[in-house]
């Protein structure tokens, strides 16, 4: 075997093997030496902290434990959830568009139940705050409401005093037929006034003689104008309803004749329901020039010039049932006010679950119109003039028109209302 030779002439001779051992020597025991050096350093323990043990080994069936558990926690999560709804993508993604329309429709019959139901019960909260107030009033020492079946308003004004003559002289009953009337039928009968805008004017002196001598007024808390009519509907109900518990009320103008007998055989037809809105309905065009009588300022409301109204009873006469009239009284404050009455009650009438009663005898023309029904036996329950939304000349003609349309003598206190 060769030989290694270390150093000069004359040395003996090292094996090559005897240095490859005391190096690899060297070099462990130095690697030792800087190893501890570095464990025993306190920073290195601080920032440098031992890595967590490795976790046990897995079992060899691990793999069908965790398909187990995960099997649990999907049924977990599904327990309560119908079987539709858990399917309902694939049902979405496979179904055909007839089967799908379908569903849409029974949906929308659902929705449609559920917002009559709600109409509803916001009417029963409206009769119950009402039935409170007038508790409240009762305890407090006013006198308890008197019974009615049904309050006519007669709309009129601090000139009319004509007209109001020419409806006492035919359809309306004066001093103890009146009284009578309201005792034996429940009917109450009132020309509804407010007062000027100085009270105690000699205007007002006026209607306060007048009263004192017909007992047929209801005096309003409201200033008189023709352009606060739709004030004046609202706060009429107000004070009705807080005098009289009526089935019914009635507003109607002083220059319309009416045939209370068959007015009253309209109403009774109708009293059994909660929710009722009687007139000739009409639904007119929205007049957006001013310097018409009929202008409405808020004619962009009702979209695109030359746009209609929403269908609506006609100002001349109409009746609300007695939860109507609560829903006014209770919500007035809130309730939006157009420049036309009819209209501003169509718009209170028209987001209620509400009965529509079109009736076009409430809405005959003056004779021969009027005439000819009657004798046909189709008596008119109110008659006037469209030209002039009223009779025309009243307080000249209103005679001539309850001669010719006007129904028998007996035809109202014949009528039975219990």
């Amino acid at each position: 075997m060769e030989k290694s030779k270390i150093g000069g002439r004359g040395k003996a001779f090292i094996p090559a093997k005897v240095i490859i051992a005391a190096l690899c020597l060297s070099s462990f025991t130095l690697g030792i030496f800087f190893s501890d050096r570095m464990w025993s350093l306190p920073s290195s323990e601080i920032h440098n902290p031992s890595p967590p043990p490795p976790p046990p080994p897995l079992p060899k069936d691990h793999h069908r434990r965790n398909t187990r558990q995960y099997s649990k926690l999907v049924n977990v999560q599904t327990v309560g959830i119908p079987q539709d709804c858990r399917h309902v993508k694939r049902k979405l993604g496979e179904d055909d568009p007839v089967r799908l329309m379908e569903e849409v429709g029974r949906t929308h019959k659902v929705i449609q139940s559920l917002d009559r139901s709600i109409s509803s019960l916001e009417m029963e909260l409206a009769m119950a705050r009402s039935k409170m107030a007038g508790d409240r009033l009762g305890a407090a020492g006013r006198e308890p409401l008197k019974k009615a079946f049904v309050v006519i308003g007669i709309n009129t004004a601090f000139s009319s005093k004509k007209r109001r003559e020419s409806v006492r002289g035919t359809w309306v009953p004066r001093g103890s037929e009146l009284e009578r009337l309201e005792k034996e039928k429940g009917i109450v009968i009132r020309f509804v006034i407010g007062h000027s805008a100085t009270p105690g004017s000699f205007l007002d002196r006026t209607i306060d003689d007048e009263d004192a001598e017909t007992k047929d007024f209801l005096r309003l808390d409201h200033v008189e104008g023709y352009h606060e009519l739709s004030s004046k509907t609202r706060i009429y109900f107000s004070t009705a309803i807080a005098k009289w518990d009526a089935n019914f009320y009635v507003k109607v103008d002083d220059d319309v004749h009416v045939n209370l007998g068959e007015l009253i055989r309209k109403l009774a037809a109708h009293r059994n329901k909660p929710r009722v809105y009687i007139g000739c309905m009409k639904s007119g065009p929205v007049l957006s020039q001013k310097g018409f009588k009929y202008h409405e300022p808020e004619y962009w409301k009702f979209g695109d010039e030359g746009n209609k109204y929403f269908r609506h009873a006609t100002g001349q006469i109409y009746a609300i049932s007695k939860d109507l009239a609560d829903y006014v009284t209770i919500n007035s404050p809130i309730l939006h006010r157009y420049a036309n009455e009819d209209v501003s009650l169509g718009a209170w009438m028209i987001g209620l679950d509400v009965e529509y009663v079109d009736d076009r005898t409430m809405c005959c023309g003056t004779p021969p119109d009027c005439e000819w029904k009657r004798q046909t036996g189709n008596v008119c329950v109110a008659s006037f003039d469209w030209s002039c939304s009223g009779v025309c000349k009243s307080v000249e003609r209103m005679e001539v028109v309850h001669s010719l349309c006007g129904e028998n003598e007996g035809a109202l206190w014949n009528i039975t209302l219990n």
